[in-house]
């Protein structure tokens, strides 16, 4: 795909982002890989106003090329995902309402539900604090996210990494939902968590199952 047919799908991607529910303002972010680095949403832009030619490409030295308007403050993570999960095709970070709840706790989500799995793995662990836009919480965001597809930033939100933009959109949705419901959970008892061999066996059953996924 080119990059104005990606600029394109990437602003309607945080304009999706944010009419799910799972954002509000400008306070997220969303990037595509291209062969030249990455394109990243724009800083302080309202989406609905956002432009293609107000997205902003980056290479993974963590230069602006030239064009576009300044990138958003967390381009750190995107930039490191990028360089070491060679797999990530887009990363979106956000501010749902019950995964920012739960980062408030510094609660991961634990495996009380087999969906959680979704993630790559048994939790989806909550990085510890760090000041927004900083390489400390590109360094910590990067360990919790290691064996996994998406994280808890502590005080913050969530952030997760798929192979294109309709897949990590998905996943965000799917993330909150399983907050929102360990939340409720949580009101109400203290949850059932699975085995450690059924997590396993799910985790195995869900290799097969993103094989079937359409790309």
């Amino acid at each position: 795909m080119n990059h104005s047919a990606l600029r394109k799908q990437l602003i309607n991607t945080a304009l999706a982002m944010n009419n799910s529910g799972i954002n509000q303002g400008t306070s997220g972010n969303v990037s595509v890989r291209v062969d030249e680095g990455f394109l990243i949403t724009p800083s302080a832009l309202p989406y609905e106003k956002c432009r293609p030619q107000d997205i902003v490409l980056m290479d993974l030295a963590g230069n602006r090329q030239k064009g576009g308007q300044k990138p958003s403050s967390e381009w750190h993570f995107h930039r490191d995902i990028y360089l070491y999960r060679k797999e990530a095709g887009a990363i979106l970070h956000a501010h749902p309402p019950w995964c920012t709840s739960l980062a408030c706790l510094g609660k991961e989500i634990p495996p009380f539900h087999y969906m959680v799995a979704i993630a790559g793995g048994d939790t989806i662990r909550c990085a510890p604090y760090a000041t927004f836009g900083t390489q400390e919480l590109s360094d910590r965001a990067l360990h919790a996210l290691e064996d996994r597809n998406a994280c808890l930033l502590a005080n913050h939100g969530m952030l997760c990494l798929e192979k294109n933009l309709q897949q990590v959109l998905s996943l965000a949705v799917e993330i909150e939902n399983l907050a929102r419901i360990y939340g409720q959970a949580l009101q109400m008892g203290k949850p059932l968590l699975l085995e450690q061999d059924e997590m396993n066996r799910i985790l195995e059953k869900f290799k097969d199952y993103k094989q079937q996924s359409p790309m």
